[in-house]
């Protein structure tokens, strides 16, 4: 009779699994359905993403870890809200961890920090109003390209130890020199002494499994499809090491190896955690101005050229509001200043998780703050569970989507005047710092956009004894070097003819460099004879 009972009962267990596996799976097929899915769920990924990176650039800047939080949560809630971009995502930028420490460091408080937070705000949203956006304009594609492509390389080179259980440098730090005293290159030696086995099973087992869910046969499958791989990678990591802890508690993950989100007794509890701004003692202080406007430039360049890089991941190709973006982040860095965050601008990383999870809207950049919010106020507690390492795993394949071989290939095909400046901002980026680097690319961009320039503008034929120089374009004071390089081919006992009929505007130091010339020429027995321009 017992033994009927007992298999009455293991039937209706079975039943009821059966139909909570149905109910499970029409509520996703349900979620599938919706406007805005696609969106939600990579806001989700995002946020997975963004956990671990808004702790570990708060630890690099020497600020207060809620202090990232807040940054992520207004960056994804503000920003996000107001951005007019469908892709860029706003949090605590790993290229102002130098500006911030810098600024801490040498300020009475925190909170005195924070008024420059505050006001760099207010200085971009002036930006964004006088239009300040149109500099986006001027950003070569090649440092554009070479941006991404460090960031991504960068991206490798950290999450390798993080992949591997070696966590002495935080999540975020993107310097080539480490807060734990090594570089991105001697951290990977290091690590070798320190490898973790748990932790290097759970990442390659993300990574596979992230390999898989690029297959179509999959990301086309109406069920498997909708679960986010990175979402899937995180649930495997937590499951292998809670067995792995019952089983054999010495050989699980914890402590630093784990995401460290801090724990609130109760959702209540979350504006204790604000700092507020000391206006007091701050605004009488030019140090503050100058560390504000500071920030806000860079800022702003940062998130111009993250919202460049964007909009070319965007699979749609549209273009975004660079005005309104300087205003949006602007908001956020006032917001964030007043609570008690850190500086925000778009950020790549971030951005391009969200392209490859498949976001349409900025729906996805207002979730992923949406979840931080919602994981600091009750899921702290799971949020813990999570292994650095099987985020490393996705922030690896990330990493190689944005510094893929194919990418270098790419700008090598378009001639060395891409690739030079494209390598160059590479390089520089990875072997100091994403602000160094950047200006250093702008600069190398800017010297072959001239370069390039000036040599189309002017050209230089003959046949026998007799030259045209040729002004194809308007000439100013930059094409200087070029006009002497091509009067200097003039042989002497030539005949010279210099022709400004397509130039609108030809500069006075150009002119003044013709008659130089022309008074040179007398004694080279060089006729020159000047054809449609200004009377020298």
């Amino acid at each position: 009779m017992a033994s009927l009972i007992f298999s009455a009962k293991e039937k209706r267990s079975a039943l009821n699994n059966k139909l909570l596996l149905l109910r499970v799976l029409l509520l996703l097929k349900t979620a599938n359905e919706m406007k805005y899915s696609r969106d939600i769920m990579s806001g989700m990924v995002v946020f997975l993403v963004a956990l671990p990176l808004c702790l570990g650039i708060a630890m690099a800047s020497g600020a207060p870890p809620f202090a990232g939080i807040i940054a992520g949560i207004i960056g994804g809630l503000v920003v996000g809200a107001i951005s007019g971009s469908p892709i860029s995502v706003s949090g605590p930028a790993a290229g102002l961890t130098s500006i911030v420490m810098a600024g801490i460091e040498s300020l009475p408080s925190y909170e005195v920090f924070l008024v420059a937070v505050f006001l760099s705000g207010l200085f971009q949203i002036v930006f964004g109003l006088v239009k300040g956006g149109f500099f986006a304009g001027f950003f070569p594609s090649s440092v554009i390209h070479g941006m991404m492509a460090a960031i991504g390389a960068i991206l490798i080179l950290k999450q390798i130890p993080h992949a591997l259980g070696y966590d002495k440098d935080p999540e975020g730090d993107e310097s080539f020199l480490q807060l734990d005293g090594e570089n991105t290159l001697s951290e990977l030696i290091k690590m070798l002494d320190y490898i973790d086995p748990t932790a290097t099973f759970i990442c390659a087992l993300g990574i596979i499994v992230l390999v898989l869910w690029g297959n179509k046969k999959i990301s086309n499958h109406p069920i498997l499809g909708f679960i986010p791989g990175p979402l899937l990678v995180v649930g495997l990591g937590i499951l292998i090491n809670e067995i792995i802890k019952m089983n054999a508690p010495e050989s699980a993950i914890a402590g630093d190896h784990m995401v460290q989100l801090p724990l609130l007794k109760n959702p209540s509890e979350i504006t204790k955690e604000f700092r507020y701004p000391d206006f007091a003692n701050a605004l009488n202080n030019s140090q503050i101005w100058l560390l504000a406007f500071t920030i806000a430039i860079v800022a702003s360049i940062e998130s111009l050229l993250s919202l460049e890089a964007s909009d070319r991941l965007d699979p749609l190709n549209r273009i975004s509001p660079p005005n309104r973006e300087l205003i949006a982040q602007g908001a956020g860095n006032t917001i964030s200043g007043l609570i008690g965050g850190l500086p925000v601008t778009a950020v790549i990383v971030r951005s391009s998780a969200n392209a490859t999870a498949g976001a349409r809207t900025k729906v996805s950049a207002i979730a992923h703050g949406l979840f931080l919010l919602l994981s600091v106020l009750f899921l702290a507690k799971y949020m813990n569970l999570i292994p650095k390492s099987a985020l490393a795993a996705v922030l690896l394949t990330i990493g190689y989507k944005l510094t893929s071989i194919s990418t270098f290939q790419k700008m090598r095909s378009h001639g060395k005047a891409q690739f030079r400046p494209f390598l160059i901002t590479f390089l520089a980026i990875l072997f100091t710092n994403l602000l160094i680097g950047i200006f250093i690319g702008l600069l190398v961009g800017l010297y072959f956009v001239l370069k390039s320039n000036s040599r189309h503008a002017i050209h230089l034929a003959h046949h026998g004894d007799n030259y045209l120089l040729t002004f194809n374009k308007d000439v100013s004071f930059l094409n200087k070097p070029v006009i002497r390089e091509k009067l200097d081919e003039v042989p002497d006992g030539s005949k010279l003819i210099i022709d400004g009929t397509k130039a609108r505007f030809i500069d006075h130091d150009v002119l003044e460099e013709l008659e130089l010339f022309k008074q040179k020429a007398k004694s080279k027995f060089i006729q020159v004879e000047l054809k449609n321009m200004r009377s020298i």
